[in-house]
C-alpha cells in the first residue's frame, strides 16, 4: 500500500536543557513540516531519495581520498540515517521486514533546531509500518520515533519526537525512561517569527557541556536549572490566559537565563536584541543553543518590521503558526499523484 505521511517541525517555547534535569518545558508544533511517501517494493531492497532537504551548517572534510559529511547529527547527512535507521528499529518491532521505496522532502532546513531529525524519524516510523500493512499507535510511533533518535545521535529527548507526533502545545517533563505529557489547551496561535543562525557548535557539544558546568558548580548552575523550571511554570500560565506581554518577558527572562548556562553565542545574542528593539515582545533561542534559531514574539502589526530587521543579520527567516496538527497518514493508490513522486 503506498503511504504518504507528514509530520511537522517545533519549536522550544520554554525550557531547553533544564528539561534534561527534570524540570518541565513548553514545546509547540510549527506549520512547516517533513514529508515522508512510501511504496513497497516487490523484492526486500529499501531505497531512500532524499528531495529539496536544505542542510546549513555542513562540514565537508576530505582526507586520504575519504569524504566525510558531518552535520549536527553526526558524520552522514540526517535524513538518510534516520531513514535507514527507522526502517530497522520499526521492522525490528514489528517482527517483519519488506522491501520500501521512501522519498523525503522537507519544508524547513535540516539540524536548525526545528525539530527535523525527530519529524523525519517519526514520519519514516509510521510510512514504512503502515506501507506494509501494519496500524501503530500515536504512543507507538512516539516511543520508536525517540528509539531512532537515540540510536543516530547517541543521545536525545523524547520532547521532539513528542511533539512532532501529537501536535499543539505540549508541556514535557522526563527522567530516564519515564515521561509525562500535557497537552495544553491554548486557544489561538502565536505570532512568531524564526531567524536561522549559523551553528558554532553541536547539539552534543552543548549538552556535555551544561553537564559539566552543573557538576562542577552544581549551587550555582543547578540554581540557574531550578530557575528555568520556575519560568516554565509562569509561562504556562501566561500562555493559557493568551498574556502575549507577560509570555515576551518570560521569553526573555529564558533567554538570559540560557545565556547564563553558555549555551547562547554572540550571533544569536544579537538576533535576540535587535529582535526585541524593533517591537518584538520577547525574544529568545530556541534549541539546544550554539547557533540555530531565535524565535520572536511579536504583534501582528509589527511582525513585518521584526521579520525584516532579522533577515538583514543572519539571512533567513520565516514565519510560522504554532499548535499545528501532528503526524498525519493518508493511504490509497492515487498517492502517486503527490509532489513527492
Amino acid at each position: 500500500m503506498r503511504v504518504y505521511v507528514s509530520a511537522p517541525g517545533k519549536v522550544t517555547l520554554f525550557g531547553e536543557h533544564a528539561v534534561v534535569y527534570g524540570q518541565p518545558a513548553i514545546v509547540a508544533s510549527i506549520d512547516k513540516r517533513v514529508h515522508v511517501y512510501a511504496e513497497p517494493r516487490s523484492d526486500n531492497a529499501v531505497t531512500i531519495e532524499a528531495r529539496d532537504l536544505r542542510v546549513p551548517g555542513v562540514r565537508v572534510t576530505y582526507r586520504e581520498g575519504e569524504v566525510t559529511v558531518e552535520t549536527d547529527y553526526g558524520l552522514v547527512l540526517p535524513a538518510i540515517s534516520y531513514l535507514n535507521k527507522a526502517v530497522e528499529i520499526t521492522s525490528k518491532y514489528l517482527g517483519s521486514r519488506h522491501g520500501v521505496r521512501l522519498v523525503v522532502q522537507s519544508e524547513m532546513p535540516v539540524g536548525a533546531g526545528l525539530g527535523t531529525s525527530a519529524a523525519v524519524a517519526v514520519a519514516t516510523v509510521a510510512a514504512y509500518a503502515y506501507s506494509g500493512g501494519y496500524e501503530l499507535s500515536k504512543d507507538e510511533i512516539a516511543g520508536l520515533g525517540w528509539e531512532v533518535e537515540r540510536a543516530v545521535q547517541g543521545i536525545a529527548s523524547p520532547m521532539d519526537t513528542s511533539i512532532v507526533t501529537y501536535g499543539g502545545f505540549m508541556k514535557i517533563r522526563y527522567s530516564g525512561e519515564r515521561i509525562e505529557r500535557e497537552s495544553l489547551g491554548v486557544s489561538a496561535s502565536l505570532p512568531i517569527v524564526l531567524a536561522y543562525v549559523e551553528r558554532e557548535f553541536r547539539t552534543k557539544d552543548m549538552v556535555q557541556m551544561v553537564r559539566e558546568r552543573v557538576s562542577k558548580y552544581p549551587q550555582l548552575y543547578g540554581r540557574i536549572i531550578e530557575m528555568i523550571g520556575e519560568v516554565v511554570r509562569a509561562a504556562e500560565r501566561a500562555l493559557l490566559s493568551y498574556d502575549l506581554g507577560e509570555l515576551g518577558l518570560l521569553m526573555n527572562l529564558n533567554h538570559g537565563l540560557l545565556d547564563a548556562l553558555g549555551v547562547s553565542t554572540r550571533k544569536l545574542n544579537e538576533v535576540v536584541y535587535a529582535a526585541r528593539s524593533s517591537g518584538a515582545l520577547g525574544a529568545k533561542l530556541t534549541g539546544a543553543g550554539g547557533g540555530g534559531c531565535v524565535i520572536a514574539l511579536s504583534l501582528l502589526e509589527k511582525i513585518h518590521v521584526v521579520e525584516e530587521v532579522m533577515r538583514f543579520l543572519c539571512g533567513f527567516t520565516m514565519r510560522t503558526s504554532l499548535g499545528t496538527e501532528g503526524v498525519r497518514v493518508e493511504a490509497g493508490k492515487n498517492l502517486g499523484r503527490t509532489a513527492l513522486t
